[in-house]
């Protein structure tokens, strides 16, 4: 999961970032509106956490700005104060959901992974497919009931490729939905990921759509 930041404070910004990787998401931070601005309109992310109170651009405008374009990506809205007008301001330019200062970071974690989990159409953290089953909350992955251990970078290229089941990913989006804006996308590391999971998996739990990208298909026997 790829995560942008936008937040002028240092402390709640580190907080944040600190908090989200522990989660095994990759994070891009902003402390201004409009670094957070361009970085939402050139780079894709699954999910953003949007302080209104903002140097250079406020986000509100940020966010209008973004569903004017058909940005549509969940955004997160963290407010300084808690009064009914400004969540009601958020909601209407485009926000999915609102989160007041002071605030706890596990109530932020869990309503980032709900918004994630709303827009790729699963109700639940645990994600299935055939005999794999991936907890995102507890970053817990299970092979017909057999836990199977993955690296960080494992657990985000198989959460992404389950939340897209049926659906071929291409490298590019891949590597946009595991690494932040400053990786080298020329890089060979989505093969040397893709194969370490088809030795953890089996060799067909992945499938290679050559020109295309990779699908992750049901496994039916226990590697």
């Amino acid at each position: 999961m790829r995560v942008l930041v936008i937040e002028d404070d240092l402390d709640i910004a580190r907080q944040l970032l600190e908090t989200l990787r522990q989660a095994m998401c990759v994070v891009d931070v902003a402390h201004d509106g409009e670094e957070g601005q361009y970085l939402g309109d050139t780079e894709n992310y699954d999910v953003v956490v949007l302080d209104l109170g903002l140097p250079k651009r406020d986000g509100l405008s940020v966010l209008q700005q973004w569903r004017r374009t058909g940005r549509d990506m969940p955004v997160l809205i963290l407010t300084a104060r808690d009064t009914w007008r400004e969540k009601v301001a958020g909601l209407r330019a485009g926000a999915d959901d609102y989160l007041a200062k002071p605030f706890e970071l596990e109530e932020m974690l869990a309503r980032v992974e709900a918004l994630v989990r709303r827009s790729t159409g699963h109700a639940s953290p645990v994600l299935e497919c055939g005999l794999l089953t991936l907890d995102v909350s507890a970053t817990r992955l299970t092979l017909a009931g057999r836990p199977v251990e993955l690296t960080a970078l494992e657990f985000r290229t198989l959460a992404h490729l389950m939340r897209n089941e049926n659906r071929v990913i291409s490298k590019t989006e891949l590597t946009e939905h595991l690494y932040d804006q400053n990786f080298d996308r020329d890089s060979n590391v989505i093969e040397v990921l893709i194969n370490r999971l088809r030795k953890k998996l089996g060799a067909d739990a992945i499938k290679t759509h050559r020109g295309l990208g990779y699908q992750l298909l049901a496994p039916e026997q226990d590697a």
